[in-house]
């Protein structure tokens, strides 16, 4: 995972950043990636859904959980130059 290294521009700064690139990319190892020795995803070996899931179906499940997005509020102009 690139966001343990700090050299590229996907380091997580913030910890909920990091700890939310961890979570996909466990959600992807365990719900999407197809094992070689199991010829299934690990979700699907121990019957936990019935086929590996997609990226897209990720993404559905985020959005149908995240909160709408709040109205940004007004700035105000600096007094001064």
């Amino acid at each position: 995972m690139r966001s343990f290294t700090r050299l590229t521009d996907t380091f997580s700064k913030k910890l909920d950043n990091h700890i939310h690139t961890l979570a996909i990319h466990f959600v992807f190892h365990n719900f999407c990636r197809i094992d070689n020795t199991l010829r299934a995803s690990p979700a699907v070996a121990v019957a936990v859904t019935d086929m590996p899931w997609s990226l897209e179906d990720i993404l559905a499940k985020i959005e149908a959980i995240s909160p709408e997005p709040k109205a940004s509020g007004f700035y105000r102009k600096r007094e001064g130059g």
